[in-house]
């Protein structure tokens, strides 16, 4: 018989998590507890917020449903590892879809991680590889979750980076946002050596550690991180313009393509637009453009046109035209 409360009340929101339908006194025989014991706790767990739904009948059963909000959630070890190592694995890469809510959750769970399972879960990573698209960079997910905790927790940070024309040096910033380009992370902070706003890509940090040192929030930059990504972006000239044109509805060309790349427009009902800018290699754009089994034109620039234009003729070749 449990009679730690505490511990009953874990266990039961454990058997409740598993979705089906529990008899009240298969729970108490579980618990080792009265009826009465059970419908106590029940009562205790819809007070912290969990959605325990009743059923009347000759035993009454009971079962957690959704809610309005997300309660806390009791893993097991098994659950725990697979949660961490499918989050893991998705943070390495800046995956579409993968944003920094994903991170956090990441921190969150590994920072409560018993040593046991922290092994486990790196062991099997260790064995398993992520098959990126294009030039995707790969980025540490320790580096991520540490960068999204001295967030959360407004402490500064310190880390070594590496410049894209290969110099190194040493940040201390007071960090603001993560955010994802769909191929790679960046870090938005406030440089504490320049005194002023920057940019990191992710994947050129390295040794990251929160200081400790707490800092107030600063105004942040007009837009937001997401807007003075893409201005710092423009800024260094790490992208290019393009202007495309699709046979196609603009809202079929919008399913096929992933959401950063841009938004097309639609000419008429059977055509649309698509200009934007790319922060990779015309030949990572014109491999996503053949892939989307959707005539298109490519209007500009230059060399996005001469490669469409060799590959086109390099692919009839190989298909035995002249």
């Amino acid at each position: 018989m449990t009679t730690d409360t505490p511990a009953r009340l874990l266990q039961l929101l454990s058997l409740l998590q598993t979705p089906r339908e529990w008899p009240g006194g298969e729970l108490a025989g579980r618990l080792g507890v009265s009826r009465r014991t059970v419908r106590r706790d029940i009562d205790r767990l819809r007070e912290l917020g969990y959605p325990v739904q009743a059923t009347k009948g000759s035993d009454g059963g009971y079962r957690l449903v959704a809610g309005k909000a997300m309660p806390p959630l009791v893993l097991d070890d098994e659950e725990a590892v697979a949660i961490a190592v499918g989050l893991r694995a998705g943070a390495g890469h800046a995956v579409e879809g993968v944003d920094e809510a994903s991170v956090r959750a990441l921190a969150k769970l590994e920072q409560v991680l018993p040593s046991r399972l922290r092994h486990r879960v790196s062991t099997l990573q260790s064995a398993t590889v992520l098959l990126a698209g294009g030039d995707a960079a790969s980025v540490a997910p320790e580096t991520l979750t540490v960068m999204a905790s001295a967030i959360t927790g407004q402490e500064q940070l310190r880390f070594a980076y590496r410049a894209k024309d290969g110099t190194e040096s040493r940040r201390q910033t007071e960090p603001y946002r993560l955010v994802s380009t769909g191929r790679r992370w960046y870090l938005v902070a406030y440089d504490l050596g320049r005194g002023d706003w920057r940019t990191f890509r992710v994947d050129r940090v390295s040794e990251p550690s929160a200081t400790g040192a707490r800092f107030a929030p600063r105004d942040v930059p007009a837009g937001g991180a997401a807007e003075y990504l893409r201005q710092s972006i423009r800024r260094h000239q790490e992208t290019y313009a393009f202007d495309v044109v699709f046979a196609a509805p603009a809202e079929v060309v919008a399913r096929r393509l992933p959401a950063w790349v841009g938004v097309p427009e639609p000419i008429d009902g059977s055509s649309c637009r698509l200009r934007a800018t790319s922060d990779g290699p015309a030949d990572w754009l014109a491999i996503r453009l053949l892939t989307l089994d959707v005539d298109f034109t490519v209007r500009e620039p230059a060399e996005l046109v001469e490669l469409v234009r060799t590959w086109g003729t390099r692919l009839l070749r190989a298909a035995g035209g002249r």
